[in-house]
């Protein structure tokens, strides 16, 4: 996988006409792309500057330095990578609601006042969403055995990604959540951990869990906890593909239970995508692996490819991705880049529409297709339509806590894509824009909305007795 570089390079110039142009075109023939130019210091003799550059590819830093080190009054005098420099410390921090600012305070806050509470709770449990952090907390757990497109990188591997995690749920939706790094990878472990655990979480995110483990793990926590369970790697996947996907539909003039859909990647989001687009009315659907179309006349032993093999591809077609995409109107990716040829976008019908989610390299590069491609959409920030999680999981967990709701079920999930695709109406829906922006504030308080009402209506939603959630006094 190539790596970006994201950098400030801090230079002191002299004070001359014309240093800081030659400076930039070195940068430009190095291939970076330059960012913001900051003024750090000057005389009459020196300018100190800081410049924020990104190179596409790491190893390029050498090189660029050696060339920016050779123009006359030029000295680098330090570069630092912009991405560590804004994880220093870590991303996130616990602050108190309650300050202590007195013994009086001391007194209510913690011991003797806090006895009660602690008394309350162990006869009345579900008090602890009116009087403690459960109401408004979620648990990020990970054994890190899937971490981005990285592999296995284990617990400490993984925490800048839960904190960053953690981050978006406060930001977008305002839940509390904390990372817990497991170090364990075991399924029943983990199981045996998160149940441990839950009693002081309103809910429980799962994180870059390996497929097909993450199945087994999501499936018996649901039967085992009260509390919502939610894989984000395949549900909140699954939610934002099929909003993107309602909408791209309506640019083509296509429906959901009228065209062919190819997916490629059987892993834990091919799985809840397909899932989830069955709930929603297509028919016809074909889940690709490695080894191909994915067939009830093949049926595979894993437990969630035999699921697939029995529910999709209900005319058994056989075959490699290329060949099952013939006369498909639609091809999602969640596999791994260069998978999908300009060939093959030209076997499938008019106006195809290409969902390259790979991250950081698509199934196939946009350029490769925008003249024949309907719509397109990937995983990627630096393109039209990205296909991104925090459009759903901060939404979706803050309708599940508004409601106390038991658990996270399809319809929910349902509800969510429908509200998110329904924010992207009238003229705003075009080719270039099928799926809103993670910082379009409409987008988590109208996917909670849509969360808690199904919550409701399917009867999920955790009702605490009249008087003891608005009342707390105790005579």
């Amino acid at each position: 996988m190539v790596m970006s570089l994201n950098i400030t390079i801090r230079l002191k110039l002299s004070n001359r006409p014309g240093t800081l142009a030659r400076v930039l075109n070195v940068i430009a023939a190095e291939g970076g792309s330059l960012g913001a130019i900051d003024l750090v210091a000057a005389s009459p003799a020196t300018v100190t500057r800081d410049l924020m550059v990104r190179l596409r590819e790491r190893d390029h830093l050498p090189e660029l330095l050696e060339a920016l080190q050779a123009i006359p009054g030029v000295q680098v005098i330090r570069v630092a990578d912009r991405v560590f420099t804004r994880h220093l410390g870590g991303k996130i921090e616990i602050n108190p609601r309650r300050r202590i600012e007195n013994w009086e305070d001391l007194s209510l806050v913690y011991t003797p006042g806090v006895a009660v509470i602690s008394e309350t709770l162990a006869q009345e449990p579900e008090m602890a969403y009116k009087l403690t952090m459960k109401g408004n907390t979620v648990a990020i757990v990970t054994d890190g055995s899937a971490v981005l497109g990285l592999g296995n990188l284990g617990a400490t591997g993984a925490l800048p990604v839960m904190e960053g995690k953690a981050v978006l749920f406060k930001q977008f939706a305002n839940v509390d959540a904390v990372p817990v790094c497991l170090d364990v990878q075991a399924p029943d472990k983990i199981i045996e951990a998160v149940t441990a655990l839950a009693p002081a979480f309103g809910g429980i995110n799962l994180e870059d869990i390996a497929a097909p483990k993450c199945f087994e793990i999501e499936a018996k926590l649901k039967q085992m906890l009260d509390i919502p369970v939610f894989h984000d790697d395949q549900h909140g996947t699954a939610i934002v593909t099929l909003a993107g996907l309602i909408n791209a539909l309506q640019v083509v003039g296509k429906t959901l239970d009228g065209v062919k859909v190819v997916i490629s990647g059987a892993g834990a989001a091919g799985v809840a995508i397909a899932k989830i687009l069955l709930r929603a009315g297509v028919r016809r659907l074909i889940v690709c692996d490695r080894k191909g179309a994915i067939s009830r006349r093949n049926l595979p032993a894993e437990p969630s490819k035999a699921w697939l093999a029995q529910h999709t591809n209900p005319d058994g077609v056989q075959g490699s991705l290329q060949e099952v995409i013939a006369g498909a109107d639609v091809f999602i990716g969640v596999s791994g880049p260069g998978v999908l040829t300009r060939a093959s976008v030209l076997q499938m019908s008019a106006q195809p529409i290409v969902f390259a989610l790979a991250n950081p390299d698509p199934e196939i590069q946009p350029e490769e297709i925008y003249d024949i491609a309907g719509v397109i959409a990937t995983g990627r920030s630096d393109y039209a339509n990205q296909i991104n999680n925090a459009l759903a999981f901060p939404g979706v967990f803050r309708g599940a806590l508004n409601c106390h709701a038991r658990t996270i079920n399809e319809e929910m999930c349902l509800a969510a894509a429908y509200a998110l695709a329904g924010i992207v109406t009238g003229e705003q829906l075009t080719a270039e824009n099928i799926i809103p922006s993670v910082f379009n504030e409409e987008v988590a308080p109208a996917v909670a909305r849509a969360v808690e009402e199904a919550a409701e209506r399917t009867g999920v939603a955790r009702k605490i007795a009249a008087g003891s959630a608005d009342e707390v006094f105790r005579p």
